[in-house]
Formats: C-alpha cells, structure tokens, sequence
C-alpha cells in the first residue's frame, strides 16, 4: 500500500513537472514570435560572438534589428553588452558599438557593459548603468529563443523590459529547436529559484 502511495505521488509530480516544462516551453517559443516593441528609454542588444571586431553573422541579425528599432526613434540610447574570449583583442560590446558608430549614431547615445561573461552578468551590469542615468524602460534585442529568459532576467534585476527579438536569426532548424528546449529548461528552474542561481547553466 505504501509502495503504491509513493508510486502515485511520483507519478503526479512528473506529470506536473512535465505540465510546467511544457507550458515553459510555449512560452520561450510565444515569446520568440512576438515584438513588444514601443517607445523605451534605451534598447539592449545582447551580445554574441565576434571576430576581431567584426560581428558574427548571429550578432550581426540582432544589430541590423536594433538599428531599424533606432531609426523608428524606439529609444533615446542604445546599450551594447558582452565581454570577450581569451585571446581576442575586441569585445563583442565594442564591436557593437562599430557598428551603430559606423551608422552614425552619436557615440555620446552608446553605453557599454563589457564584461559580462553570460546573459544575467551582463544585464545586472546593464541594470546598474542604468540606475545612473535614469534608464528603466527598456527593449532588449536577441534571438527568439534566448528573449524570454533574458527579459525575466532583466525583470529580476530591476528593469522594466520588453522584448523584440530578431526574425532574421541565423540559429534556425534543428538548433533553434534545441536551444528552445534548453531554454525553456532555464526558464522553468529560474522562475523557482531565481535566475541567478542559474547563471552558470547557460549563457
């Protein structure tokens, strides 16, 4: 009889669990096919890789979708994240800001945060230019599968975020299912035990 209680009771928190993932795992993939863009105070581009200061093609989607944000005066200051890897000159955060210079944004309208090694150490250190500058509003630009998660994590770490994730990415197929699973793993464990706790899972 006890043997069959525990049974029952593993049984009902599987089925939950999976319940949770699943509903996770619409959102993560809701989300990704949704803009919320409007008028903020300044657009966040997350960072992804870049060659000796030239975006990769990943990052290079979400500057092109941030600068049309930009030209439909979306925001008053754009705000560049990611460090670098050992041995690279750059950081994907200055390549960034090339780009945007490169498309005659004033530099005096670009903020850096350029040691963030994944996507919650980066928007804390977002959060904190910000709190100097009086930014709060913001729209963060990525790729669809990685929006969710970003957004609440900019939530925890005080903004008001919006999400517009790119619909050009180069993360297609296969491995944009993928990612959809992973995260949709992170957002399900952050939203319990907050996303700091795991920041080291994924980037």
């Amino acid at each position: 009889m006890r043997l069959r209680r525990v049974a029952k009771a593993l049984g009902l928190v599987l089925i939950i669990s999976g319940l949770y993932y699943s509903i996770s795992l619409f959102q993560v993939w809701n989300v990704g096919r949704s803009d919320e863009q409007r008028p903020v105070d300044a657009i966040i581009v997350l960072g992804a890789a870049q060659y000796d200061g030239r975006p990769s093609p990943q990052l290079q989607t979400r500057l092109d979708h941030a600068f049309e944000l930009w030209n439909l005066n979306m925001a008053s200051y754009i705000v560049v994240t990611g460090g670098n890897q050992i041995g690279d000159r750059f950081t994907e955060a200055q390549a960034s800001r090339k780009f945007f210079e490169s498309m005659g944004v004033s530099s005096d309208l670009i903020f850096e945060e350029n040691s963030g090694k994944t996507t919650y150490e980066s928007l804390l250190a977002v959060s904190q230019i910000a709190s100097g500058r009086k930014i709060s509003r913001v729209l963060i630009v990525s790729d669809p599968f990685h929006e969710l998660r970003a957004k609440l994590i900019a939530q925890e770490v005080g903004l008001i975020a919006f999400a517009s994730p790119t619909q050009s990415s180069v993360v297609r197929g296969g491995a944009a299912f993928r990612r959809n699973l992973q995260e949709a793993v992170g957002v399900a464990v952050g939203r319990v035990v907050g996303f700091r706790r795991v920041d080291s899972w994924s980037n």
